[in-house]
């Protein structure tokens, strides 16, 4: 496989005449997350905070895993840089990258990196509304962040974009300035898994929905909340919507039950 590369400023200067994934590896900073064959850390460049995925490859063992399982194994950091660029393409925000390097014939052994800008200040949706049932936000931005979020969706599946981790806790919402009805930012995050099509399936689709729905259920939305949503992910009349979408609302409901089991599960595992 021949090495691909990408590099932004600054790295395209500091890294001038150097092994681009030596330097990559040469970074130093926090670890925020470390696995087999993946390690996460963020790092300071020029007075500006990034954060720095490494992929050393997963082994054939999880290669074999992931195949049998039905699932197309990630490799390396390839699917969240070209997830960030088509997004962006979208007019959904996201994580801007600015390096991206991949080399290595052997899939198991794959060598890649990614380096994305930070964001801040900002906070999860799931942090953001972990006290709403307690403490009703403001029902303008209430409102203003379901449809932000509705649109978000809608933008990336009909440009052929499924996330497979569309949980609220990836939608980050900016903090400068201060989250307003008729000012708000949200960026989309934790791209690795996501997939790329020219038409995004409708089982993508429903599954991306059903785990959005799922991790909203605890915030205490209401059901005019939910239905604002569907009006605004289909585009078009509600009535319509609730006619022609049965299947998607049964799966839904179906798919709440099982989220929830399988979190019952691992979190008992826990403890």
């Amino acid at each position: 496989m021949t090495a691909v590369l990408r590099l932004d400023e600054p790295f395209r200067s500091l890294w001038t005449g150097r092994d681009p994934f030596a330097a990559a590896e040469a970074l130093q900073g926090k670890v925020v997350r470390a696995m087999d064959g993946r390690r996460t850390f963020r790092t300071d460049v020029d007075g500006q905070g990034y954060f720095v995925k490494i992929h050393r490859g997963v082994g054939w063992g999880e290669i074999f895993k992931n195949l049998i399982s039905g699932r197309l194994p990630i490799l390396g950091a390839a699917n969240e840089w070209h997830a960030t660029r088509r997004l962006a393409e979208l007019g959904v925000d996201s994580l801007r990258a600015v390096a991206f390097g991949e080399r290595g014939g052997n899939p198991a052994r794959r060598h890649s990196f990614i380096i994305t800008e930070e964001l801040a200040p900002i906070i999860s949706l799931e942090n953001y509304t972990r006290h709403w049932p307690q403490q009703p936000p403001e029902p303008a931005l209430k409102r203003a962040l379901i449809e932000r979020v509705a649109t978000m969706a809608r933008r990336m599946h009909e440009g052929g974009v499924n996330h497979r981790d569309l949980y609220i806790c990836h939608f980050l919402l900016h903090l400068d300035p201060p989250p307003a009805p008729t000012a708000l930012r949200l960026s989309l995050v934790d791209l690795h898994r996501a997939q790329i099509r020219a038409r995004t399936p409708r089982r993508w689709r429903d599954k991306d929905l059903a785990a959005l729905h799922f991790s909203s259920l605890a915030i205490g939305l209401t059901d005019r909340d939910r239905l604002r949503f569907l009006r605004t992910y289909f585009a078009r009349p509600l009535r319509e919507t609730l006619r022609t979408e049965g299947r998607l609302l049964a799966h839904l409901a179906r798919e709440a039950v099982r989220l929830q089991e399988r979190f019952d599960r691992k979190f008992a595992k826990k403890w």
